[in-house]
């Protein structure tokens, strides 16, 4: 298992499969792109399934989530994921994406034992869509979420980011349109993760304005019928259901008390937390020939030091050494 001192043990895997990304979100990374890293530091394949397997059969692991940089960009993703899907026990197996190259893949990801999709769209507009991205992909992502439900991977998840003065106006749009289509929305305030540093508090749509905006147009329901756990979505019925909406309140209502939440980096690296300043390397144990016992051992040192918190709701908060495309979100 992977405990830490706080009492929490973690579950869910977040595996980073490159740290390329072919948008240039204004929230993620600067118009230019970043310094990718070497091909020779990325994990392989093999390696890659070696440490999902250990995770898997080792350390308790039930959920793992294929992240980047963009996954769909990683050349072995489909065989990576159907090697994944033959461990015992099975895991259930999910993928975060921003939807381009979802339409010619998806029912390849599906067959191969994928059982989900989160997509990133943070807005209806392809004019705004061209502004956040830096790129004019926004039919694409409609055309891969439309995929994705065809396939089965559902239920389909959709993560949109409010930014004040750019998008901001467009939440109950947002929602009207998820449900429309059977997409599962979760709003997620905007958290620190830009590579040039251009995130301020001050412009932060917060929960509760979005809860307020959401409200002018829909009749919001505390879900109380499950436990929220350590999902770190609040969720709220529609119009009485059952479609519903969920929230991510990352910054102003942290979730960390309960997170279940470990992750491997493209290039090995194991984080106890998003915003850790901290790695422990696993390649090199890898490559070094460690036997999966040893692995094992590296994986729950790093996790028993996992902090109390982010310290996202902190004044004093510090960016993590590494953007958001290096580390997996």
């Amino acid at each position: 298992m992977l405990l830490d001192t706080h009492g929490r043990t973690a579950t869910d895997l977040r595996v980073s499969l490159t740290d390329r990304c072919n948008l240039r979100c204004t929230y993620c990374m600067p118009e230019e792109g970043l310094r990718w890293l070497p091909k020779p530091e990325l994990l392989t394949d093999d390696e890659i399934v070696r440490l999902v397997s250990v995770a898997v059969t080792r350390l308790g692991v039930t959920e793992v989530r294929f992240t980047g940089g963009e996954p769909l960009l990683r050349p072995g993703l489909v065989g990576i994921v159907e090697r994944c899907a033959a461990l015992g026990p099975r895991p259930r197996l999910s993928l975060t994406t921003n939807g381009i190259g979802l339409a010619r893949t998806a029912g390849a990801l599906r067959a191969a034992g994928l059982d989900r999709v989160n997509v990133s769209l943070d807005t209806l507009r392809p004019e705004v869509f061209r502004t956040l991205t830096r790129r004019d992909r926004h039919h694409d992502v409609l055309a891969g979420l439309t995929a994705a439900r065809e396939a089965g991977l559902t239920p389909v998840k959709v993560n949109a980011v409010l930014m004040r003065g750019v998008n901001d106006d467009e939440g109950p749009a947002l929602l009207g349109w998820a449900l429309d289509h059977d997409y599962e929305l979760r709003f997620i305030e905007q958290m620190p993760l830009d590579a040039q540093h251009g995130w301020q508090r001050e412009d932060l749509v917060t929960a509760a304005e979005i809860l307020d905006r959401l409200s002018a147009r829909f009749t919001l329901t505390p879900e109380v019928t499950s436990v929220r756990g350590s999902a770190p979505a609040e969720r709220w019925l529609v119009d009485g259901g059952p479609a519903g909406v969920g929230v991510i309140a990352s910054v102003t209502r942290p979730f960390c008390r309960a997170c279940d939440r470990t992750r491997l980096t493209a290039d090995g690296q194991v984080r106890n937390c998003l915003f850790a300043h901290e790695e422990s390397d696993l390649r090199a144990a890898l490559r070094s020939g460690a036997p999966d016992e040893r692995i094992a051992e590296l994986w729950r040192a790093a996790m028993w030091g996992k902090g109390a918190g982010s310290g996202l709701d902190s004044p004093s908060f510090r960016r993590p050494r590494r953007p958001m495309s290096a580390i997996g979100g």
